[in-house]
C-alpha cells in the first residue's frame, strides 16, 4: 500500500478534491434530436475539502450547488474536470467500481419526504446500505440499526414504522441515519434544513455538529441559508450561475467579503435587534440572474454589478487567492486593491450603482429616524428584485459627506473614493 506524500507545510492530504469540474446538459430539438444548446449548471469549478472539515457552498438558486454535490457523489456523470477522492481518480468509474466508494461517500437529501420509499419501514430503509454493500455488523443487522437510530436522536422502538408516521425532522434525521449507516467517511448534504420548520432546523443543524465530532466525518453542506452555513462550516465557497466567485475562510468572508455578490447576499441577512436594523447596509441587486443557457460573457456577475467595467464584460477573472486563504474571482474586488487597472463603468454598472445609492439615502433615513414623506428621493425609487448583502452590519453613512469607497460616477474611475454626503431634512 502506497502512503499517499504529505506536502512540504504539514498540511494534510485533501480528503476530496476537484479540478475544473463541469457539467452541461444538452438541449435537444427536432426529429432527429439535435443538440441546439446546452445548460451550463456547473462551468469549471475548483475546490478541496481537508479531511474533518465542514466546507460550505451557497448561492441562489439556480446557481448549480446541488448539482456540483451531485457530481461529487458520482450520482450524475461529469461533462469534464476531474474528481479525486484520496488521491485517487473517481471522475469516470463505472458503477460496478463505484460500489465500494459508497461506503466512503454519502449523501443527506433536500427532501425529506420524497427521499424515502413510503413502502419501506424505517428498518428496511437504514439496512439497505448493509444489504447492498454485503457488510454483517457485529451484533446483528437489527441491532446495529437501532444504535443508530438512537445515535441521530429517535426511539430505536421505531424500527417498524414507515415514514408517513414521522415529522419532517423526524424523516430528515432518518436519511442522516442512512447516510450514517456505513460510517462513511465523506458526507454532501444538499439543504439538509431548507424543507424543516425553523424550531426543527436548529435539532438538525446541532445533530450534524455532534455527529461530525463524535464520528470524524467530512461534510460538503450546500444550503442558501447564510446562518446556518456560518453556524457549521469551517469554510465558506460562494457560487453564481456555475462558478465559485469566492473561497474563504468562515470567519474571513463574514468580516470583509471581497466579491460584490458575496458582499450584496451578506446584506441579505436579516438583522434581529430593531434598534440596528436601520444601521445595516442593504444592497438590492438590479436585474435577474442570467440564463445558463446563454450566460454572459467575461464576468458572469457584470449585468448585476455596480463596479463592471468594460474588462469585466470581455475578461473572465481567474478565482486568485488575494489573502491567505481567501481566494476570489474578481477584477475589482471590495477591501482589496484592483486586479486590472481601473476604467470607465458600463451603463449597467450605472444603474446599478444608481439603485444602490437610493437604498443607502433609505437606510441613512431610518437611522436618523426620517420619515418616507421627508424623503423624496427614496419614495421615487424604482422596484428592484431581491439579492443580498454582508452579515457583517456597517454603520449607515451619516450626514455630513464622508467619503466612501464606491464605483465610481460617469466618467470616474472604477474604485475611486466618490465624495457622497446625504442631507438631513430639517
Amino acid at each position: 500500500m502506497t502512503i499517499p506524500q504529505q506536502p512540504a507545510d504539514g498540511e494534510p492530504e485533501p480528503l476530496l478534491k476537484v479540478s475544473g469540474l463541469v457539467k452541461h446538459f444538452p438541449i435537444h430539438q427536432g426529429l432527429l434530436r439535435r443538440q441546439v444548446g446546452a445548460v451550463q449548471a456547473v462551468d469549471g469549478i475548483d475546490f478541496d475539502v481537508r479531511p474533518g472539515e465542514t466546507l460550505g457552498v451557497v448561492g441562489e438558486s439556480g446557481c448549480g450547488k446541488s448539482t456540483m454535490g451531485r457530481l461529487i457523489t458520482r450520482l450524475l456523470e461529469p461533462t469534464g474536470g476531474k474528481i479525486e477522492f484520496e488521491g485517487r481518480d473517481i471522475t469516470h468509474l463505472s458503477a460496478g467500481k463505484m460500489r465500494p466508494m459508497r461506503r466512503n461517500v454519502q449523501m443527506i437529501f433536500q427532501d425529506p419526504y420524497s427521499s424515502l420509499n413510503p413502502r419501506h419501514t424505517v428498518g428496511t430503509i437504514v439496512g439497505a446500505p448493509f444489504k447492498l454493500q454485503g457488510v454483517r455488523p457485529d451484533g446483528g443487522l437489527k441491532k446495529e440499526i437501532q444504535r443508530i437510530l438512537e445515535l441521530v436522536g429517535l426511539n430505536p422502538e421505531h424500527y417498524n414504522r414507515y415514514p408517513h408516521e414521522f415529522s419532517g425532522g423526524q424523516r430528515q434525521r432518518i436519511g442522516i441515519a442512512r447516510a450514517l449507516a456505513l460510517k462513511p467517511k465523506l458526507v454532501v448534504a444538499d439543504e439538509p434544513v431548507s424543507a424543516l420548520d425553523v424550531s426543527i432546523q436548529a435539532q438538525v443543524v446541532n445533530l450534524l455538529d455532534d455527529l461530525q465530532d463524535e464520528l470524524g466525518l467530512t461534510y460538503v453542506i450546500i444550503a442558501h441559508d447564510l446562518s446556518v452555513i456560518r453556524h457549521v462550516s469551517d469554510r465558506i465557497a460562494v457560487m453564481y450561475l456555475g462558478k465559485i466567485v469566492e473561497l474563504a475562510d468562515r470567519d474571513a468572508l463574514y468580516s470583509a467579503p471581497m466579491h460584490p455578490y458575496t458582499k450584496a447576499l451578506m446584506s441579505a441577512v436579516p438583522v434581529p435587534d430593531p434598534r440596528r436594523r436601520g444601521q445595516s447596509e442593504r444592497i438590492l441587486l438590479k436585474g435577474d440572474v442570467p440564463s445558463p443557457i446563454s450566460p454572459p460573457s467575461g464576468c458572469r456577475f457584470h449585468t448585476r454589478c455596480w463596479k463592471a467595467t468594460e474588462v469585466c464584460r470581455v475578461q473572465e477573472p481567474p478565482l486568485l487567492q488575494l489573502q491567505t486563504g481567501h481566494r476570489v474571482a474578481c477584477h475589482h474586488p471590495e477591501n482589496a486593491p484592483d486586479q486590472v487597472p481601473a476604467d470607465t463603468l458600463l451603463p449597467e454598472a450605472l444603474e446599478a450603482l444608481e439603485a444602490l445609492e437610493i437604498i443607502e439615502v433609505r437606510t441613512a433615513g431610518a437611522a436618523d429616524g426620517t420619515s418616507a414623506a421627508k424623503a423624496p428621493e427614496a419614495a421615487a425609487a424604482p422596484s428592484l428584485d431581491k439579492a443580498g448583502g454582508p452579515a457583517g452590519e456597517k454603520p449607515a453613512k451619516k450626514a455630513g459627506g464622508k467619503a466612501v469607497e464606491k464605483a465610481g460616477r460617469p466618467g470616474e474611475k472604477a474604485g475611486e473614493p466618490v465624495e457622497k454626503s446625504v442631507e438631513k431634512d430639517q
